[in-house]
């Protein structure tokens, strides 16, 4: 069989019911828990898997020989939260029970520079998600985790469609400078909203 053939047995087969299972275990442990906007998982599609499987390094050599095995966001879970200290809130909670491998908080390589910022985890799959049946070659190991404020995830959604959409070939210098602009919007409003909700704590316990 083809990647692409083994990779669509997968999603349908595993991956699809596995993100279900996932979202509602990463619900139950959050159950109760205020500013969360949602809470979701989800398969990699088709096509990003294979245009991922393709990526190459800097001296043009495949980073993936064995791509099935090799690339941890078969599987990607999202909380997308109200504020930036909610994102270390969820983060310490979901950490008491899952088992991460790989954690970092990405942001641009500069302070001069914006692009985009979030929180991401590689964690093991939970193994009380793995159903018997499930043919073992098409169980992956890991998951990606990411918690994200809401202006965050909104950049970077509508940054992914709009910056990789290789039908439009590569952004022109004004283009990216627009996307970071955009960040650097998202960025200040995440500021400014942590910086509010604080203010107005402080003043709730005062009033007290």
């Amino acid at each position: 069989m083809t990647l692409e053939a083994d990779y669509r047995t997968r999603y349908g087969t595993v991956l699809t019911p596995l993100a279900v299972s996932l979202a509602e275990l990463i619900a139950d442990h959050l159950n109760g828990e205020p500013r969360i906007d949602r809470i979701g998982a989800r398969p990699k599609s088709v096509e990003r898997f294979l245009r991922k499987a393709e990526n190459v390094n800097a001296v043009g050599q495949r980073k993936y020989t064995a791509p099935l095995a090799q690339i941890q966001d078969q599987v990607g879970a999202r909380v997308t939260v109200f504020y930036k200290a909610d994102v270390e809130r969820v983060r310490e909670i979901l950490l008491r029970y899952l088992r991460p491998v790989e954690t970092k908080d990405l942001v641009p390589a500069s302070e001069w520079e914006f692009g985009y910022f979030g929180w991401h985890s590689v964690c093991l799959f939970p193994q009380e998600l793995i159903l018997p049946e499930w043919p073992n070659e098409c169980v992956p190991q890991f998951f990606e985790l990411q918690i994200k404020t809401l202006f965050q995830h909104a950049w970077s959604e509508a940054n992914h469609d709009l910056g990789y959409k290789p039908e439009s070939g590569a952004l022109t210098p004004d283009q990216k400078r627009m996307l970071a602009y955009t960040s650097a919007q998202a960025w200040g409003a995440d500021h400014a909203f942590q910086s509010l909700f604080c203010e107005l704590e402080r003043e709730g316990r005062a009033s007290h």
